[in-house]
């Protein structure tokens, strides 16, 4: 999602980012936080994390978003 323009409706970044292969597949996606919190809001992204059972960590202004329910252990 290169170029995020200003004027995205957040429902459809929603889509669009829940659309990725990786999120079917299980996998791991990474989205700029201030995207995230421009576009959507931190309250409504972390409803949809929850919704969909998924979870993030933040670090260096990028969330990292673990597309499936698994533990998430930081290792060091």
């Amino acid at each position: 999602m290169a170029g995020v323009p200003d004027h995205i409706r957040p429902d459809d970044w929603l889509r669009t980012v829940f659309s990725a292969r990786a999120v079917s597949e299980g996998g791991v996606i990474r989205r700029k936080t201030r995207d995230i919190e421009r576009i959507v809001g931190r309250d409504r992204f972390l409803m949809e994390l929850n919704r969909r059972g998924f979870r993030a960590v933040q670090n260096g202004g990028q969330t990292v978003i673990f597309c499936n329910a698994e533990p998430v252990r930081i290792l060091r």
